[in-house]
């Protein structure tokens, strides 16, 4: 008889698990792996680069970051069944040594190392996290949102289709309005 309490314990956990992350900005909503496939593409990774994935969920951005493009990659979870999921799915897969899982809220950890950021975050959470990316990442660092924009940050590319955008601190609205003044007064005063 003790079967029933714990299954119904164990569902309860589940589900409060579903609603544990959407307060930080980042309810778990699982990527396809099309979309996945997408992202990686669109952020043109190179073999040995770090990729960290903000709120990695199941893992699966993640694990096609090391095993497809040979990058390293670092998670970042704060869901902890999602955290324990992952970290059982990584050994199993022998990526120990290529991926990393950090239980932690994404806003607390130090991302400057990162060569790619891959997000997938609700608007709010979306523009608390731009000003981080902002102070903490190097210029050259690219930054996949699937969904939504970074309002202060230009985009460098986009799958339109997809509704994927690519980023880079380089990029900000405010370089980009300098950049655009220096040519015109370039143009006016050869």
């Amino acid at each position: 008889m003790w079967i029933f309490p714990v299954a119904i314990a164990i569902l309860l956990i589940l589900i409060l698990s579903l609603f544990w992350t959407h307060p930080r900005g980042g309810p778990w909503i699982p990527s396809s792996r099309k979309a996945v496939r997408q992202m990686l593409d669109l952020a043109q990774i190179k073999p040995g680069e770090l990729v960290y994935d903000l709120g990695c969920g199941d893992g699966r951005i993640i694990i096609a970051a090391a095993k497809k493009y040979h990058a390293r990659a670092v998670g970042i979870e704060l869901d902890p069944i999602r955290w324990l999921w992952c970290q059982l799915l990584i050994t199993l897969l022998g990526l120990r040594g290529q991926v990393r899982i950090i239980y932690g809220d994404l806003f607390q950890q130090n991302l400057s190392k990162a060569d790619v950021v891959v997000c997938y975050l609700l608007p709010e959470a979306t523009r608390k996290l731009q000003d981080k990316l902002l102070r903490e990442l190097q210029p050259q660092t690219r930054v996949v949102s699937n969904t939504f924009i970074f309002p202060g940050i230009r985009e460098r590319a986009k799958n339109g289709k997809a509704r994927l955008y690519l980023f880079s601190p380089e990029n900000t609205m405010a370089a980009y309005i300098k950049e655009q003044l220096e040519k015109s007064s370039r143009e006016e005063y050869p």
